[in-house]
């Protein structure tokens, strides 16, 4: 199969785009009835061209500095670029701004072609191919061939032709499998089928029938029918221009900017994390705090920007920066972006996404900075690994990391395994299933957890164990209980802390008492477990000294946390091997008597009184051995 690739133009109005593209394919680029009015290109126009084994599907862009967001906009996607300057009017503002733009965008491969040459002697022609040699200096275009051309003569055709073969010759070729992902450029109706979009296909491919994730909406969509250049297809693959026939999609909802991707693989953002550089020719520095407009895939977006390591950009340095967005954007990392001032007169700077999914970042946080420049390693488990530390408590699957490093599924499953393996990842039980979390995350919260219980027991110095939930109810802002018990049972099974479902203690804790303390904790346990099944209330064990009443409270829930008490309801404790035996006789008189039990059978059988008999009811109803029916309690 011939490999497919993205050409985009790039050039100043009426430097030939146009009619080059024609002179090459055969095909008129400018579609809208505007455009063959004014001789101008407007709008995005599409055409393609196979030279041999390669098929490239070719974006002509419009070059007045109006429609400089439609030139953005068909630069998404793109392999290569074919930068076109008039042999009669040399290098113009929008060659320049075009230029820094592909520059931006991360083009590795190019070609130049000079227009219009039948127009001027050739002089002419050799000082403007030493301008515009000057212009690309430094840049991916400074070794691209220069192709002198006429669509009026033919000239230069062929060996135009000669050139972009070379060009995609050179280009590195991804052989990995990739999820799909296009973004929208183009939105329309077909009478009898519906909405139709069209784009250029970033990564992957997609299938007639297949369910694609329409984002920023994260809706599920069926892709109803597929067409590359007007013929209908059942696949469309990387690097190919694909119209999408979307099954039950409202045309009015959809706008260029949105995006169409495998399921999973994309999740909108409000905060991008990134590595941005200012234009070397801007006159003004990127300022912190200051107002931009985004250019991301296919969207426009106004946002304002934060830099992380100081209050300026210069013109030409870079730094790293966050985003925070008017509206949700979808990214991966690597992906290219552009920055406009806010008014769209001119281009400020551009860079590379790092954390297509952040939270703020304050520049104190020299930790997570650090973490940052992991993300631009060129090891891919180092990348993989500061993916997942970022992921926090989350944990990170493997869409986490394909959206986050720049590797293909089965790369980044692959590297994840062996995180695992070298034990900088931990599985853990979430919510969501089980998934690795950075092993730093895992003790992080452990040691919050343990330091939680060691506030707990200085509160509450007099008590051996602590109600599970109640310390586990500080960690809200994890927003995840399973994981907070998975948490626990590491502790437990590393004996860093004791206890089980209900209570637990930090391993080192010992209940602090005075001997006065201990001594009527015994007391009251001793009273109570002699009474049986008809205890006193426990201020009549301690007496009406001030100082013994006041630490009643504590000593009574010590009692219960140690298991030796069993508080039925108010001022009623039991001892727990009353308790065991009122379960017990219950148990069996219900196995008789189905029909349940009164109070005063209740009374009857346990050799009480009502004042016992009717809490004692209420307790077992409590704690599900009973439940009650009118007047009767039966078993549950």
């Amino acid at each position: 199969m011939p490999r497919s690739l993205i050409l985009g133009t790039a050039g100043h109005i009426d430097h030939g785009k146009t009619a080059l593209v024609r002179a090459l394919t055969g095909i008129d680029c400018d579609r809208l009835p505007e455009e063959k009015k004014r001789g101008i290109t407007i709008d995005l126009g599409f055409a393609h061209l196979d030279l041999g084994p390669f098929h490239l599907g070719i974006v002509d862009v419009p070059g007045h500095e109006r429609f400089i967001r439609n030139m953005l906009a068909g630069s998404t996607g793109i392999d290569l670029a074919l930068l076109v300057v008039s042999a009669g009017e040399s290098v113009k503002p929008q060659t320049r701004e075009h230029v820094e733009i592909l520059e931006l965008l991360g083009l590795s491969r190019g070609v130049v072609a000079l227009t219009k040459c039948d127009l001027v002697d050739e002089t002419t022609r050799d000082v403007v191919a030493l301008e515009v040699h000057d212009l690309v200096k430094g840049s991916f275009l400074e070794a691209a061939p220069l192709i002198q051309t006429s669509v009026v003569t033919g000239e230069g055709i062929d060996e135009l032709k000669a050139a972009l073969f070379d060009a995609c010759e050179n280009l590195r070729e991804r052989n990995e499998p990739e999820w799909f992902r296009l973004a929208i450029d183009r939105v329309f109706v077909v009478q009898g089928h519906g909405t139709v979009v069209t784009g250029s296909v970033a990564s992957g491919s997609v299938r007639v029938g297949d369910e694609l994730e329409w984002q920023t909406s994260g809706t599920r969509v069926r892709i109803r029918g597929l067409q590359q250049h007007d013929h209908a297809v059942d696949q469309v693959q990387r690097g190919q221009r694909a119209a999408l026939n979307l099954a039950g999609v409202p045309h009015e909802e959809v706008r260029r900017g949105q995006e169409l991707a495998t399921p999973g693989y994309l999740i909108p953002s409000c905060v991008l994390t990134v590595r941005v550089r200012a234009l070397a020719e801007n006159p003004r520095p990127l300022r912190h705090r200051m107002a931009v407009r985004l250019h991301l895939g296919t969207a426009e977006i106004m946002g304002t920007i934060s830099l992380l390591e100081s209050d300026r950009l210069a013109p030409g340095a870079a730094g790293l920066a966050q985003l925070f967005l008017d509206e949700s954007a979808v990214a991966v990392c690597g992906q290219p972006f552009v920055l406009r001032d806010s008014a769209a007169e001119r281009t400020l700077g551009g860079g590379r996404v790092l954390q297509p999914l952040a939270r703020k970042i304050r520049r104190r946080h020299r930790e997570v900075l650090e973490w940052v420049e992991r993300l631009e390693a060129a090891e891919a488990p180092t990348r993989a690994e500061a993916a997942a530390w970022f992921a926090e408590w989350h944990g990170a699957g493997i869409a986490d990391i394909v959206r986050g490093t720049e590797l293909g599924p089965e790369a980044a499953k692959s590297v994840l395994d062996a995180l695992i393996d070298d034990g900088k990842l931990i599985e853990m039980n979430l919510t969501s299933g089980r998934r690795p979390l950075h092993v730093a995350r895992v003790e992080e919260l452990e040691m919050a957890l343990l330091e939680e219980l060691q506030r707990c027991h200085q509160a509450c110095p007099m008590q051996t164990s602590l109600d599970r939930q109640q310390v586990l109810s500080v960690f809200g802002y994890v927003d995840d209980p399973i994981l907070m018990d998975s948490i626990v049972e590491r502790l437990l099974t590393a004996h860093r802390i004791l206890g089980g479902a209900r209570r637990i203690a930090h391993a080192n804790f010992q209940p602090k008492l005075s001997a006065a303390q201990r001594t009527c904790k015994e007391r009251l346990i001793e009273a109570i477990r002699v009474r049986g099944m008809q205890p006193p209330e426990p201020l009549t064990v301690i007496g009406s000294e001030r100082r013994l009443v006041a630490m009643l409270p504590e000593l009574l829930a010590l009692a219960v946390a140690e298991g030796e008490l069993v508080h039925i309801g108010d001022s009623l404790y039991l001892h727990h091997e009353a308790e065991e035996e009122i379960q017990l006789r219950v148990r069996q008189r219900l196995e008789e008597q189905p029909a349940g039990l009164t109070v005063a059978d209740l009374r009857d059988l346990l050799g009480t009184t009502r004042k016992f008999a009717f809490p004692l009811s209420e307790y077992l109803d409590r704690i599900g051995l009973t439940q009650r029916e009118g007047d009767r309690h039966t078993r549950r």
